[in-house]
């Protein structure tokens, strides 16, 4: 968090002639926060793997993502973190999982987050991180992604060709280049200089930053069962965005959780207990 701090002040202080090189490096760097002692023992209590991940888009190299799994039951529930995020920020959701019967629960640190060591991330490598974990850990039947990490679960999804038991996605992102406007915005870019990190973008990566977007990028298929979470007054994944993608879904089953936000919705008592109901009438 410190660098990313660094980082977000050397932007505003610059904001009239913005270094091109540091809004890269404020959009990819996810910052990190240590885990608490809750979480410790939560995680001390799991089966620890570690998994390569080819990262095309920084390092042309592999690299490593630490996994964590609770039970051995025959039916696969994979946990996919937001951004600036971890496996046990699902920590309450896990706990609950635990008292469904014949259930395993995976879950892991995408690269650059939690304790997967590298320098930079991006949604991609979450969408390759659940993909590496299909092909060579687990098939998931069930998959629950929050934020980033409900794009990231569609991706995959698509990418592999699977037609998971239950999808579940909390507070998705939809629109990932209207996020990283925000982002910058939130620093004092204006739109002069962001246009600068997007026409940076074009050139770096195979798709523009608005190809990522969930309301023309979702392929799965309608008989999909498909939940998602939402609080219609959160910031990050505007509802504007979200009620476009749903309009042109509506074999998703939304359910609106007023005041528990972008982030708080994952601790939610009515939120979990929804979650694991949907999961235990499986058949």
């Amino acid at each position: 968090m410190k660098r990313l701090k660094q980082i977000a002040n050397e932007l505003k202080s610059t904001q009239a002639d913005p270094d091109a090189a540091l809004m890269r490096e404020f959009i990819f760097y996810s910052p990190k926060m240590p885990l608490r002692l809750h979480q410790e023992q939560l995680i001390a209590t799991s089966k620890q793997f570690s998994l390569q991940v080819f990262d095309t888009y920084f390092t042309n190299a592999d690299v490593s993502i630490n996994c964590f799994s609770w039970g051995n039951g025959k039916r696969k529930v994979l946990l996919t973190h937001g951004w600036a995020s971890k496996a046990l920020d699902f920590y309450e959701l896990i706990v609950a999982l635990q008292q469904i019967e014949d259930l395993e629960i995976i879950a892991f640190d995408a690269p650059g987050n939690g304790s997967s060591v590298s320098e930079f991330s991006n949604l991609m490598l979450y969408a390759d991180s659940v993909k590496s974990i299909a092909l060579n850990y687990a098939r998931p039947d069930v998959l629950i992604g929050h934020s980033l990490g409900g794009m990231a679960n569609v991706i995959a999804l698509q990418e592999l060709g699977l037609s998971p038991d239950l999808l579940i996605s909390i507070a998705p992102l939809i629109r990932l280049k209207e996020n990283f406007e925000q982002s910058l915005a939130s620093v004092n870019i204006d739109a002069e200089h962001q246009n600068i990190f997007f026409n940076n973008f074009d050139k770096e990566f195979p798709v523009p930053a608005s190809h990522f977007n969930l309301t023309s990028l979702y392929q799965l298929s309608p008989d999909l069962n498909h939940f998602l979470a939402f609080d219609p007054a959160d910031h990050i994944s505007p509802y504007a965005y979200l009620k476009e993608f749903l309009d042109k879904q509506p074999a998703i089953k939304a359910k609106s959780f007023e005041e528990v936000g972008h982030y708080k919705i994952l601790k939610s008592v009515e939120v979990i207990g929804d979650i694991v109901q949907r999961i235990q009438s499986l058949h």
